[in-house]
């Protein structure tokens, strides 16, 4: 706890362990390096904790309960609701900080990770030295590498985007749906940005508002009868997929209506196996009602622009003022780490959580998946896992 005066002197370690973001990846797994005494330094880019929170639209909520977001050491306040707002998340993360007297640096870009070893010795195996902006140079025993989920927008190369005489931006650009009254919006992607970004441009005022859909989306209820779809994540995602699929397919038929005849029918793969695939369903705050109301109206996906139109999949065409891309985010590591071979084919680490790379000892990741049962409720479980793991090889602390 902050100013206790048995916590361990942590200045003396020669070389901390160094954490890449200031997210609430980074922040839990900081606190839990502290709590054994291994001292941990957060490195952020930004000028402070939460920079992706802070970016995020106004009316994002968590998806996942107050209860079950918290990360180590300091449970969320019972005033924040049980859907927390993207202002309560922010002010969270810097009371975190805060409280677990966090060493933050902040304005600080690592850019490459290299090993320190020496010659002949195992990558890693001789701490590592970061490379960052100003020309640093930082050793580190160990890395933490929490840059985010959604670190870089991903804009799909659309033949004729650069030439579209209509407004294009990404949903990272969006903030709330005053500028868009009276417009004919395109989001494109129904993932759950694209879907409430949806929702809230119709309850804003835009004159029309359309939804490009290339896969139909599990869509499911944030809670139904008080239960959280979070604890549903929570205790299936051991189990086989298959059953998942049955299970969810079963749940769906009863508590979502079949928006077929609207243009958005029921996906043919099961969730879960669309959870394995990386898509994790889409959270109802709204859509359901908007697009059987014609509110918000679905449509083929995005083919092309060709001047003021775009052209989508079903070879119509259509001219909206603004298309709003909710076409995801790519996690940027090559650069980083790319060198270390520690990325799988699209560019995700290969490892998460405590488990290191066979090649890469003492490097761990953490925020680089999206699961059923929460974000912010795996990060918190890495967190202490990655430090238990850390202090276990450096002997540092307890074990």
């Amino acid at each position: 706890m902050p100013g206790d005066p048995t916590a361990p002197d942590m200045t003396t370690q020669p070389r901390p362990v160094y954490v890449i973001g200031a997210g609430p990846g980074g922040l839990a797994a900081a606190a839990a390096l502290r709590a054994r005494g291994v001292r941990a330094v957060v490195v952020e880019k930004s000028d402070g904790v939460g920079a992706s929170w802070r970016r995020h639209y106004d009316r994002l909520r968590l998806h996942t309960t107050r209860r079950l977001s918290a990360l180590p050491g300091l449970p969320m306040p019972r005033r924040f609701g049980r859907w927390v707002s993207r202002d309560d998340v922010v002010r969270y993360l810097e009371k975190y900080a805060e409280f677990h007297e966090l060493e933050l640096v902040t304005g600080v870009e690592v850019t490459r990770i290299e090993p320190a070893g020496p010659e002949g010795e195992g990558e890693g195996e001789g701490g590592w030295i970061l490379h960052a902006s100003g020309g640093r140079e930082l050793a580190a025993a160990a890395v933490v590498v929490a840059t985010g989920f959604n670190h870089t927008p991903a804009l799909p190369d659309w033949p004729g985007r650069d030439a579209y005489e209509g407004r294009l931006l990404h949903a990272r650009e969006y903030r709330n749906p005053q500028p868009y009254a009276g417009q004919d919006v395109l989001v494109v992607g129904v993932g759950n940005t694209g879907a409430e970004i949806a929702v809230d441009l119709v309850e804003g005022g835009a004159a029309r508002v359309r939804l490009a859909v290339r896969t139909a989306p599990h869509i499911m209820r944030r809670s139904t009868a008080g239960w959280p779809a979070q604890r549903s994540g929570i205790l299936v995602r051991r189990l086989p997929a298959r059953l998942v699929d049955r299970l969810g397919a079963l749940v769906a038929k009863a508590s979502v209506p079949d928006l077929s005849a609207y243009g958005l029918p029921r996906p043919t793969t099961g969730l879960y196996s669309r959870v394995k695939q990386g898509s994790i369903p889409v959270q109802d705050v709204g859509l359901i009602d908007a697009v059987r109301g014609g509110k918000v109206e679905p449509v083929a996906a995005v083919e092309a622009f060709d001047g003021a139109e775009v052209v989508l999949a079903d070879g119509s065409r259509i001219a909206p003022d603004t298309v709003i891309a909710a076409t995801g985010y790519r996690r940027a590591l090559e650069e980083l780490v790319g060198h270390l071979g520690v990325l799988d084919e699209h560019g995700r680490p290969c490892t998460q959580g405590a488990r290191s790379p066979a090649q890469a000892p003492g490097l761990y990741f953490t925020g680089f998946s999206n699961p059923i049962s929460g974000m912010f409720r795996e990060m918190a479980m890495d967190a202490e896992k990655i430090a238990k793991a850390i202090s276990r090889r450096s002997g540092a602390g307890a074990s």
